[in-house]
């Protein structure tokens, strides 16, 4: 008898320690076999803070009501669109990835990079840190994108799995068709991350301003867009995981022919050897000799801030890359400043300092990773790519992005 009661207690072990096993291997499975979340996100360039209340926007309200609505969304200094784009997608200021504005001169290879230089744009040397699509690939999260800066460049040696070429004259509806079909693929062949672009409302800020029927107008025409992607989201069989995030690079602030200032009407051309930039932001080189004057004259010039490169206020975390040479000129807000001859003065504009709340945009989101109906406090750009990698499970790289400023948005 005792040695049957033994033998049982031996048997229930067994049969406990198995049980404990199994489980834990079941457990270690159902880890390994969990879904991978997709997460979609669109930039609608120059869409500022406040323009849905401007107009009836009855689509990012339903984004609002469903998932999350942020305050605001501070840009990264220089607030011009490449150097957002590209903050957005690496989490790190344009001053530590390297596109530092629009066009740069790079002292350390002799090479300038254009927007409108597609090889330029195309080449990866120019692009530092780690974008959220590297990110993913490196991970095994095969990655999409349709026009997000950088995105045309092969950087660390990878590109996503799919992108095209920027065409600015694609047509929003084919825009959408093509993320959709994206979408509609075997799984497979379908992308996890899908990151994609609207030019607008940034080119009607610039005609017309941001305070304009025009800009009303445009902003009701990106709303009932939104509608139609979401309604096409919605019939997909997928539509349950998808994560879907609309945000912008910058805002927008009015300009005036009477708020100008001419730069060359104060600093004489054999001064510079290179001045980049465009309204309101600039970059000076100084020729041999004569950093010292240009450092005093640029110091007396009314209506903007000038800084030799190294001495800009902390806060903008901008002027430390060799790229941005010896000056950073940025004219003071709703004033315009130029170099060689007057560019557009009328309007709106963007690139000012991004503590100007017209600088501020917009950050919605909404799917199984957002809470439902929360408001989210303002919060600097550099935290979007610590968002992004969480809701993907992946391993975000080195940034200078906090995930403390974004977390309470997740459903934890």
């Amino acid at each position: 008898m005792k040695h049957q009661r033994l033998q049982t207690g031996r048997t229930l072990l067994l049969v406990l320690i198995l049980s404990g096993f199994l489980f834990g291997c079941n457990s270690r499975e159902t880890k390994s076999t969990e879904k991978q979340p997709y997460l979609i996100v669109l930039s609608m360039d120059g869409f500022r803070w406040d323009y849905a209340g401007k107009t009836d926007t009855p689509n990012l309200d339903q984004i609002a009501r469903r998932g999350v609505k942020a305050e605001a969304m501070v840009p990264s200094f220089p607030t011009k669109t490449f150097p957002n784009h590209y903050t957005m997608a690496t989490g790190l200021y344009p001053d530590h990835h390297g596109i530092v504005l629009n066009t740069f001169y790079d002292p350390a290879t002799d090479r300038y990079y254009r927007i409108s230089d597609r090889k330029a744009v195309g080449d990866g040397s120019f692009y530092g840190g780690e974008p959220i699509w590297v990110t993913a690939e490196k991970q095994g999260v095969m990655s999409a994108s349709l026009f997000w800066v950088g995105s045309e460049a092969e950087i660390k040696g990878v590109r996503p799995s799919i992108w095209k070429l920027y065409d600015h004259h694609m047509p929003y509806g084919d825009r959408i068709d093509t993320v959709i079909s994206w979408l509609q693929r075997p799984e497979p062949q379908r992308p996890h991350l899908i990151m994609w672009y609207f030019d607008q409302p940034d080119g009607q800020g610039h005609r017309t301003g941001p305070d304009s029927p025009e800009m009303v107008q445009m902003i009701g025409y990106l709303d009932s867009l939104l509608g139609v992607f979401i309604n096409r989201l919605n019939e997909l069989p997928i539509a349950s995981q998808i994560n879907f995030i609309v945000t912008s690079d910058h805002g927008m602030e009015n300009i005036s022919g009477e708020r100008v200032v001419m730069l060359n009407d104060y600093l004489p051309g054999k001064w510079m050897d290179t001045i980049l930039g465009s309204n309101p932001v600039w970059i000076i080189k100084a020729k041999e000799g004569y950093k010292d004057q240009l450092a005093q004259k640029l110091a007396e010039i009314p209506h903007i801030s000038a800084w030799p490169t190294g001495h800009l206020p902390e806060r903008l975390h901008y002027g430390h890359n060799p790229r941005t040479l010896d000056f950073v000129v940025a004219a003071d807000s709703s004033w315009s400043v130029f170099y060689g001859k007057k560019g557009k003065y009328f309007g709106g504009t963007h690139g000012y300092d991004n503590a100007n709340k017209d600088m501020f945009t917009i950050f919605y989101g909404m799917g199984p990773a957002f809470k439902s109906g929360y408001r989210q406090p303002v919060f600097p750009n550099v935290s979007l790519y610590p968002l992004m990698c969480d809701i993907l499970h992946l391993k975000a790289a080195p940034s200078d992005g906090n995930t403390k400023d974004v977390n309470g948005m997740l459903v934890r």
